[in-house]
């Protein structure tokens, strides 16, 4: 008889709030080379404005989207957990992923902080398994959260004693 399918719940907990802000930020930033360009464009050639402006409008609907709408969804979906058999994250936007990183697997944790990061006071947690899947990433928590993360995942990996393989 076939086992019933055991169907996993949700990661419990979201990103920090300022993960709105980060992400609303990064997106702008992404999207000023192409504007810049364009305004290149226009200062020195005036004579395809109608081009210019066809360009511009078709430009600004995803980048208004992108910058306006995603880092929001993004917040809405972005999930993640630590127990003490597992790290569970839920990513994406359009695309979402569910991932599960037991903690007999759990081969280094790392913090990171870009520029950005660092100036909202979030950081990012890379748990790093043997998996060929790579990495999982918890994305946007604050400082303090995320070095209580680190904590604790390293004592939990530790009680584990597996050879992470």
């Amino acid at each position: 008889m076939p086992q019933p399918r055991t169907i996993m719940a949700d990661p419990a907990w979201r990103p920090s709030p300022k993960a709105k802000l980060l992400w609303t930020v990064q997106a702008a930033l992404a999207w000023a080379v192409p504007f810049a360009a364009q305004i290149i464009w226009a200062l020195v050639d005036s004579g395809h404005r109608g081009w210019q402006l066809g360009i511009l409008l078709v430009t600004f609907v995803p980048a208004a989207l992108n910058v306006a709408v995603v880092p929001w969804w993004r917040y809405a979906v972005h999930r993640w957990e630590v127990t003490d058999d597992a790290v569970y994250t839920r990513v994406g936007w359009l695309t979402q992923e569910n991932r599960v990183a037991p903690i007999s697997r759990v081969q280094t944790v790392d913090t990171e902080r870009g520029p950005l990061e660092r100036l909202l006071g979030l950081a990012t947690v890379t748990v790093t398994t043997a998996s060929s899947a790579g990495a999982v990433q918890i994305s946007a928590l604050d400082l303090a959260l995320a070095e209580e993360t680190v904590t604790r995942l390293t004592r939990i990996a530790a009680q584990h004693r597996g050879d992470a393989t």
